[in-house]
Formats: C-alpha cells, structure tokens, sequence
C-alpha cells in the first residue's frame, strides 16, 4: 500500500480477489487507537485514516444489509450474507423468540451438516457446536427434531436462503447498536436499517422513524439529534454518546444509511452539514452506490456464477488467543484463483502486507465446538431456570469460560455478553443490546471531567477577579485592544444597521448609499446574507411552536 492508497483500493482488492461483483453491500472496520469503531473511507487515504502504525487490523463486514433478499443475484453475495448473519447471531444482535431461535439454528444445522443421519449423529450432536450466545438444552433438542423432520433434503444454499428470509423479518435484522442515553439518562441503543431510524430500550424498539420521515441529522459535541415527524408533528430526538468521537461515528452511520435506502440515484445525494448557525461544523456525503441502484446492477450481471467453497465443522484450525484461550477458527472462503503464497502458512500476530488468507476470517467463522465438560451441568441449570417460560436471545446471560471463543485473533476476541472485566486491547466491533456496566462507567467518567474543568475555571475566573493571579504586560494590553475593538463595533454595527435598513433622509447616509460600492455590498452580499438568516429564525420559531 502506498501513503495515497485510498479506500477503495482496499475493498476493491479484496472484491476482486474473491470475483464478487455485488460488492456495495459490503464494507471495511477498524478500531483506533481509542477503541472507537470506524467504516474505512473509499475516497480518503487509508494511512490517514487508520492514525496508527502498520501492520493493520481491518474487518470484512456486511456494512448495508439488503432488503430485498430476492433480488440478490449471486449466490456467492447470499452466502457472505449468510456468514455475518450468522455471526450477528451468535453474538446477540438478532433478538427472536424461542421458536425463530430454533428455525434459524436448525438452518444453520442443515448448511452446515447436511441431512441428519443416525449413524453419523450421536443423540446431542447439536451440543457439539455453539450457534447462539448460550443455548439451553431444551433449543437445542427443539433445532434438532426441525433438523431431523423439516429441512431434509435441502441443500447448503437453500438452508442459508431460508435463514436469510426469516432474519430479514426480525426487528433486528441489520441493527448494528450503538449505546448511548436518551434525554432521561435511560441507556438506549440507536441502530439503521432499511426501514428507517430506530431505538432500542433493552430488547424492545420503542421508536421507528422512517427515512421519509427524517429531516435531517446532526451533532454538537456528545449529543446527537434526529429531526423528524411522527403522527405528522414534527419532532426533535436527542441522544448522548459518551465521547464526540462515537457521536460523530453515530451521525456519519446515520447519513450514509439514509443516503442508501433513501434516494433513488447516487446523484440525488448532498453533502450533509451538521452546521450551527453561524459555524460551519462538520460535512460528510455518501460517495457509494444507493440501494435501488445496486439491484439494478445486479439484474445486469451476466457471468457463469462462481463456484462458493463452504466450510464444513469438521474442517477446523486451531491457534492461541491474545488471552491464552483456544479459539477454534473455520478455514476462511477459497479463492477462485489460488496462488502459490496461499500455501505458506503465516504465523497471526506477524504484519503481511494484504495477507490474502485472513482477509475473510473474521466474516467466516463457523460454530465452535463447546467445552463438553462444563456444558451438561450449564444446560441443566439452565433448565431449571427458564422452565417453560418464553425465551428471548439476549435474555441469555453469555459466560466466556463456559464455551470456546468463535473470533479469529485477528478480529480482537469480542464476546457480546462478557461478564468479566475486559483488557483495553481486546474491545472489537460488537455492542450488545444489554446494559452494560461498561458503558455507564464511560458516562460517568465522562460527567466527573466535565465538572472538575468547571470547577478548575471557576476557580481561575475568581482568583483572576480578586487580583490573586498577576497578568502580565502582553495580557494587559490584548484586553485593551479587545475593548477597544468592541466599543467600536458596538458603534459601527448600528450605524451599519441605519445604512441598509432605515429610510433616513439625512445628507451624508443618502451619500453613502449612493456610492456603487455601497450598493453592490448591499445586493451581492447583505440581502443574500438577510434571506439566509430568515429562514433559519423561521425554521426555529416553528420547530419551538410545534412544542
């Protein structure tokens, strides 16, 4: 990679690496030096980007999940679909009742495993794998009889078809959560999809705003804001980030997820501006394709499709973790095309430039085997607790030590129901839809420097007030200039006013505005400048009125 190297070459290099022609679905993540989560760029540098020193981690990952299932054209782009949304299971992004959570896990059984057969399948083999963050022995025994009785004779892609459509049918299908508080302090978790904006309250969704519906988003500081319509009043919603780095993460998601579903072509897309109303601030525009767009790509696509290189469980590696724990990790999606490097093996923690192998780990890891020892006696206690009562996904509480790790260690193990406190080194791009203790900390760590930078300026002020604190001359004489500049404005600026506004007939203002100068300030610049400054104190006195 040279220092121009822009994204695109990136995503480019890896598309075309494995002939995928659908690619607009799909995107590159990183994390920077301070754990905050990135999409990489395609029209920026990657050097300026990534604000560290090589060699990289980067993620392949489903950035825009499709709405449209049917109309993806390869099977190759279902089967990359597949994996992310298998790996979204199992960390506890698709929230479902019990029986969706057996109809997904018996689909992933069946692509996996194939048919059930007596002679190759012992009475738990579902046990022997790990689908969901942690699974009792009553799922497990439900995805086992779907297994056995109706997915029988369906092939590996027609499995995965079938995960796909009824993931797509979940709230939850293409959320990626990210934490944050609401105006009362309630942590909520604010994610995109197709349909629109929407808020999470623990496993509830208590907002969806849809994209024609949304106005406009913007962010100051910490706080992100989302200006829209609901029952046809317009409506404002504010949310708080712990830094103005995941805030600003929030609001760049939330443009290019409203440019994507939204528009009909890419030439309909602005640059987006989270401007005040004097301050320029921060602009971002979606330079990809929109969704509409990419169908209608791929209803041109008129190659031999190629041939997809499923992993079986059986096919397995395994290599130590960062934390000394075995990770079992599946052998990543072949190449059409294999090159000669590709059967070297190359140690994980080593820097490769474009490391052709790792490229799809982290999206391709398959079902880890379970620890058997401990797995009988957390399934029965697990039993006992739940009984027959309706079970939720992320009402399940995910314990590291009962299971092996299924990321690569590349990927940075992520566990989304950690309960053990985690290294610094470790965070990955997975967020729960749980309260966790971690981010309440980062709030109020967050709130205590706030309060402590008041205290130390209020400090300051008091002491510069009483003469307790000596300025010296170079001070004395910028506030001098500065009061002095204001007192002149303070003249200038209403005599400025008189000029442009007022009708006085007074000999030496109709002189002045009578000079060509005067006049061409007045129609080039200051009745622009007047139009501009009405709209906004109109669009602000009807936003304060529908309150």
């Amino acid at each position: 990679l040279q220092r121009e190297t822009k994204g695109q070459f990136l995503i480019d290099h890896i598309c075309n690496y494995y002939s995928l022609l659908e690619k607009d679905y799909f995107g590159i993540r990183y994390v920077d030096p301070e754990k905050q989560r990135h999409w990489l760029e395609p029209n920026k540098s990657i050097f300026k980007q990534m604000k560290c020193h090589p060699p990289y981690t980067m993620c392949f990952r489903v950035k825009f999940y499709p709405h449209e299932l049917l109309k993806i054209k390869e099977e190759l782009t279902r089967y990359l679909l597949y994996l992310q949304i298998k790996r979204d299971i199992f960390h506890g992004r698709l929230l479902c009742c019990f029986s969706d959570a057996a109809y997904l896990g018996a689909c992933i059984v069946q692509a996996e495993l194939g048919d059930y057969d007596p002679d190759e399948h012992s009475e738990n083999y579902i046990s022997d794998f790990k689908i969901f963050p942690k699974q009792s022995q009553k799922l497990e025994k439900k995805i086992a009889e779907m297994h056995k009785n109706e997915f029988r004779g369906q092939s590996p892609a027609v499995a995965e078809f079938n995960l796909l459509l009824k993931a797509n049918s979940l709230e939850t299908y293409g959320v990626d959560p990210h934490p944050c508080k609401d105006s009362f302090g309630t942590t909520t978790f604010l994610g995109f999809t197709a349909a629109g904006f929407v808020v999470f309250q623990g496993n509830k969704r208590i907002h969806l705003l849809k994209w024609c519906d949304v106005y406009k988003l913007k962010f100051e500081g910490k706080t992100f804001y989302v200006f829209g319509a609901q029952k046809e009043k317009k409506a404002v919603l504010s949310f708080h980030t712990s830094t103005p780095a995941a805030c600003k993460h929030l609001w760049k998601c939330g443009v290019e997820n409203q440019a994507f579903y939204k528009y009909a072509k890419s030439s309909q897309i602005k640059t987006m501006s989270s401007s005040k109303i004097f301050f320029k601030g921060s602009r971002f525009r979606y330079s990809g394709k929109v969704a509409k767009e990419v169908v209608e790509a791929s209803s041109k696509i008129q190659r031999e499709p190629p041939e997809v290189h499923r992993t079986s469980i059986t096919q397995s590696r395994s290599s130590p973790s960062l934390n000394k724990q075995l990770i079992i990790n599946m052998e990543p999606l072949q190449p059409l095309l294999p090159s000669p490097c590709e059967e070297e093996e190359v140690p994980l923690d080593e820097g490769v430039q474009l490391p052709k192998e790792e490229i799809s780990v982290p999206v391709t890891s398959s079902s880890p085997v379970k620890d058997a020892g401990k797995g009988v006696d957390l399934a029965i206690e697990q039993e006992e607790k739940m009984k027959e009562e309706p079970l939720t996904i992320s009402e399940l509480v995910y314990n590291p030590s009962a299971s092996l790790l299924p990321t690569p260690v590349d990927d940075e193990i992520d566990m989304l129901f950690d309960t053990c406190p985690r290294a610094e080194n470790e965070k990955d791009d997975t967020d729960s839809f749980e309260e966790l203790e971690a981010d309440e900390n980062a709030f109020l760590i967050a709130e205590e420097e706030e309060l402590k930078e008041a205290r130390r300026a209020l400090r300051w002020s008091y002491d510069f007030l009483m003469g307790n604190i000596e300025v010296n001359a170079f001070v004395r004489s910028f506030s001098r200039l500065f009061l002095v500049g204001l007192g002149l404005l303070l003249f200038v600026f209403p005599l400025f006013l008189v000029l442009l506004e007022s009708d006085l007939q007074i000999s030496f203002l109709h002189e002045i505005r009578q000079t060509p100068e005067f006049q061409q300030f007045h129609i080039e610049y200051y009745c622009p400048l007047r139009q501009w400054m009405a709209c906004k104190i109109n669009f602000i006195r009807n936003m304060l009125g529908s309150f």
